[in-house]
């Protein structure tokens, strides 16, 4: 296998000082060096990430190097995109770290004021293609106009811009997962192929029976019943040889909670991915496990939750990923233990170790944060062909991908799996899936 060139742009080790006396700091608004600030970290066709700037008292501290705030992971065509012309007043694509108070003002609950400090601006260049590691930079620099008696910046800012190289592996499923498509591999226009997967359901005995969970047909009372719990659902992944490498099926059916018509928190259904087991063929061993279950509101989500399963971590799960997904729009899930980090950091969470590679996940070897896989998912009712994307260094063997296909296929089936059970559908008019 392949991997595409992507290229892990990270901002860190970052601190914020005032120099001088402290009035500098109190005409922005910050007392006593004792209230956080927020930075905004842009770059022109990604979405804009926010995180909280620690204030530092003391000249001598140097915030930690190995702290990680915000990444941006782009491939070829992003490169291209920044790397190109920008209109007359923009001619330049820039990473820019814009800093504000953190201090919040409303009146009668509404508008928000706040203060810019400054801005920290760094332009693209060639050195960003060149696919090597580099520390674009690295220290203290000065940002907005106030200045002190000594004619320096009053406020600093401390950052780390970092580029690494991270190679991806792209798969696609070709097809909708219930039509037990091939997965094939992209590279640029090549589709090699790689895996199929094979879907399945217990008591199937007709073509389309999926479509009755939602039809509204009272045609026999094992439809009925199927109408009111989703189970059976199996995927296997074969390799091009036609062996089964890895697998996920329902283990908790996905059934409507007590006073309500949907999968709820209270009662999500379940997943098991499983991977074939080397000391006893024919059987399987638990790998991950994935809850699913539907959030309502003014539009509805699916919520996602991946445990990996490890005899070496106290009670034998370890939360990697919880996702919201648009349920009529459909996104993206995903694996980034740099993004579970700092969720949990800021929900006074454990911190989320970082596996080696998909096989060896139970190993937990030290935190070092990062991309792991995403999988891109349709809306229900549409056709989905998820797109999955694997960090290179976390797959060693073809059978590690297959997992994360497994993993795919139960998020892809979950926003079946999670749509509402009374469904007024015309007869003639229902949706294969």
């Amino acid at each position: 296998m392949d991997p595409q060139a992507f290229i892990r742009l990270s901002i860190g080790s970052l601190g914020l000082r005032f120099t001088g006396v402290g009035l500098n700091a109190e005409r922005y608004g910050i007392h006593g060096l004792s209230l956080p600030c927020v930075c905004e970290i842009r770059l022109r066709g990604f979405p804009v990430q926010t995180t909280s700037i620690p204030l530092i008292s003391s000249a001598e501290v140097i915030p930690d190097m190995q702290n990680v705030a915000s990444s941006f992971y782009l491939e070829e065509s992003d490169l291209k995109a920044l790397l190109a012309p920008g209109c007359f007043y923009n001619p330049h694509a820039c990473l820019e770290i814009a800093v504000f108070t953190g201090r919040k003002e409303s009146h009668c609950g509404v508008g928000i004021k706040r203060q810019q400090i400054g801005i920290f601006k760094m332009q693209v260049g060639p050195e960003w293609g060149e696919g090597k590691p580099v520390i674009l930079f690295n220290g203290w620099i000065g940002i907005g106009k106030i200045k002190h008696e000594t004619g320096k910046p009053g406020a600093e800012l401390h950052v780390r811009v970092k580029l690494d190289p991270d190679p991806r592996y792209v798969f696609q499923f070709e097809d909708i997962t219930t039509l037990s498509p091939q997965i094939v591999q992209l590279r640029g226009s090549i589709k090699q192929p790689i895996f199929s997967c094979k879907f399945d359901k217990d008591r199937v005995s007709q073509i389309d029976q999926l479509s009755n969970y939602w039809s509204g047909s009272t045609e026999s009372s094992d439809l009925e019943t199927e109408r009111r719990e989703r189970k059976g659902w199996k995927v296997k992944i074969h390799d091009l040889s036609g062996s089964a490498v890895a697998a996920a099926f329902i283990t908790t059916p996905f059934v409507p909670s007590t006073g309500c018509d949907w999968v709820a928190k209270s009662n999500p259904g379940a997943w098991l991915i499983v991977r074939p087991d080397a000391c006893r063929p024919e059987s399987w061993q638990p790998w991950g496990k994935l809850e699913a279950w539907r959030e309502r509101g003014l539009r509805d989500s699916i919520c996602y939750r991946f445990r990996l399963l490890s005899e070496a971590q106290e009670g034998g799960e370890l939360l990697m990923s919880e996702i919201l997904i648009n349920a009529e729009k459909g996104g993206e899930f995903y694996i980034d233990t740099e993004k579970q980090m700092r969720s949990m950091a800021a929900n006074n969470a454990s911190p989320v170790p970082s596996p080696q590679s998909s096989g060896d996940f139970g190993a937990l070897s030290p935190i070092v944060g990062g991309f792991v896989m995403s999988c891109r998912v349709q809306g229900e009712g549409k056709r989905s062909k998820p797109l999955v994307q694997l960090a290179m260094r976390h797959v060693t063997c073809v059978e590690d991908a297959a997992m994360f296909m497994a993993l795919a296929a139960a998020v892809d089936l979950s926003i079946e799996a999670c749509r509402p059970f009374r469904r007024n559908v015309k007869r003639g008019s229902r949706q294969s899936l």
